[in-house]
């Protein structure tokens, strides 16, 4: 018999306490112990990916998400590389961030200490199951993890990994594990377990994110879509511009940080356009654009208001000719999902615009949105990009999974003495 949602997210409530508890060298060895486990646990964990892509295939999932959910020996290596990449981290537990002495003598510190119990919705790509529980371990915290039904079997391979890790040394498997039920009426428990889960952190589809966002009760930081934007300006260097493009595009447009549209100055897109047309026509990518894009290349698919809206997660890309950067920012406004906008421009004071007038969590200046990620943006990893305005956004790492608190050290000062 299959334990019950509420008595799950208590056992990772006890541990959490336990992680919060131990020392820097502790957790660090913790996660040392989870790095060796995954990787000797490499062909348990790719024989259950084959079992899961092999029923993706057989339900037709597409090629972008079958991307996400593949694993191969590199990509286990990756987990174990990232792992340990987290251990290097600085510490975030136990911080102070701020020191202050007040007139009365009191001396004010905010220091950093672990949010609890984390509960992590996500969807196909399994290397977040390991992604998250390095973050959530280094930052002293617990993690209850629901991926999606077609990872379920990569999912409880590297969970499994995890938990001989921690039992190793001495530390609950519950402090890391994977929602026993997964019928979505558990997942919804989970989420109105106001008492038991400090934070839920979903990611994935739109459709997760909204079915989240209606049933949690419990405080929540979404990873909602990226409808990542290119904006070419005028002054653009042409082959930069075109090298972003490329980039974000077509290395790997199965995630949220690929681009989804691509905005030309007009004063550009007579250059500029043609030759993009050509190297994304040869790399497979399907373009749709406005009349004005159309007009300057030829057999260009209209775009649709959908078209722009979209987060393809494929070969697909909107292309749109604006009449400078406030056109840009009116389309990004209307359009994007504050996850991730690129500038190529020459123009310091467009460039400062742009950064300034979008609210986006991150904004790049001629460098490619594939680098909006925890890992290459030095954060060791990432649980997630969050797109909610909260105490986390953007790419989140693990002291983005502390919070900060007030200690106060006084020599027996009152508020009102007799």
């Amino acid at each position: 018999m299959s334990i019950g949602v509420k008595e799950q997210a208590l056992a990772a409530r006890v541990a959490a306490q336990q992680l919060a508890e131990m020392d820097t060298a502790a957790r660090n060895s913790l996660l040392e112990a989870i790095a060796a486990s995954i990787a000797a646990a490499q062909d348990s964990i790719l024989a259950a990916n084959a079992q899961d892509m092999a029923a993706a295939q057989e339900r037709g999932i597409s090629g972008a998400m079958l991307d996400r959910l593949r694993l191969d020996s590199k990509r286990v290596q990756d987990m174990v590389l990232g792992m340990r990449t987290v251990i290097a981290l600085p510490d975030p537990v136990g911080q102070v961030t701020r020191r202050e002495q007040r007139p009365n003598g009191l001396l004010i510190e905010r220091v950093r200490v672990p949010l609890g119990l984390i509960a992590m919705i996500y969807e196909a790509r399994p290397n977040v199951t390991a992604d998250a529980a390095a973050l959530c371990l280094k930052a002293g915290n617990a993690v209850i993890l629901r991926g999606g039904s077609e990872a379920q079997q990569s999912n409880r391979a590297i969970a499994q990994a995890i938990g001989e890790g921690l039992e190793a040394c001495g530390v609950p498997a519950a402090a890391v594990s994977v929602l026993a039920d997964t019928r979505r009426e558990s997942m919804i428990e989970l989420l109105q377990l106001t008492d038991i889960v400090d934070l839920a952190i979903p990611r994935g589809g739109e459709g997760l994110i909204r079915f989240v966002a209606e049933h949690a009760r419990v405080p929540l930081i979404k990873h909602y879509k990226g409808v990542c934007h290119l904006f070419v300006d005028a002054s653009a260097d042409p082959e930069l511009a075109l090298r972003l493009l490329i980039d974000g595009k077509t290395t790997r447009p199965g995630v949220c940080n690929a681009l989804e549209t691509l905005l030309v100055h007009e004063a550009a897109a007579a250059q500029f356009l043609p030759a993009a047309a050509a190297a994304l026509h040869a790399r497979g990518v399907e373009m749709r654009g406005c009349e004005r894009s159309r007009a300057i290349v030829a057999g260009l698919a209209p775009a649709s208001e959908d078209d722009y809206a979209a987060e393809f997660l494929d070969l697909v890309i909107a292309v749109c000719v604006v009449a400078d950067v406030e056109e840009a920012i009116a389309h990004i406004r209307r359009y994007g999902s504050d996850h991730t906008e690129v500038i190529a421009t020459r123009d310091e004071g467009n460039a400062r615009r742009f950064t300034q007038a979008l609210r986006s969590a991150v904004i790049m200046i001629n460098a490619s949105s594939r680098f909006s990620d925890g890992g290459e943006l030095g954060l060791g990893a990432e649980i997630g990009i969050s797109t909610t305005r909260l105490h986390a956004y953007g790419p989140m790492g693990a002291e983005s999974l502390t919070i900060e608190r007030y200690v106060v050290r006084g020599e027996g000062q009152v508020r009102h003495p007799a």
